[in-house]
């Protein structure tokens, strides 16, 4: 799991880097996405795929804004930092990443055409 600390930094240094109003909007939302990758009921987990993992703490940010501005950056820094812990990282023109981003954000993609948009894309580093 994403420690919250460092998203807090994570987040101060996007809005420095590329402008924006800092500041958590949500702490118990913020807390519950980065949660959420690495959920589940016992032995069983609810996303036990990298692309599942890093999925879901992607919608999660993106879609619930715990963050005052800057949740569509961070969720998508956030959802990258899933994939290299897992050794695995995007290939995809920053078109494509900034499409998904704003489909994401639009409500355009479920879970799943998120999951599969990942999938799609993703290699071992």
């Amino acid at each position: 799991m994403i420690d919250y600390q460092e998203v807090l930094a994570i987040h101060q240094i996007l809005i420095r880097e590329f402008g924006g109003l800092q500041g958590v909007r949500d702490e118990n939302s913020l807390k519950s996405a980065l949660e959420r990758p690495f959920s589940g009921f016992g032995e069983t987990e609810f996303y036990p795929s990298v692309a599942e993992k890093a999925g879901a703490i992607l919608e999660s940010v993106v879609t619930n804004h715990p963050f005052i501005d800057g949740n569509k950056r961070t969720g998508y820094v956030l959802m990258r930092l899933v994939l290299m812990n897992f050794g695995k990282d995007l290939q995809a023109s920053q078109d494509e990443k900034y499409n998904f981003v704003m489909a994401v954000a639009s409500g355009q993609l479920d879970f799943q055409q998120i999951v599969t948009w990942i999938k799609q894309r993703t290699e071992d580093k």
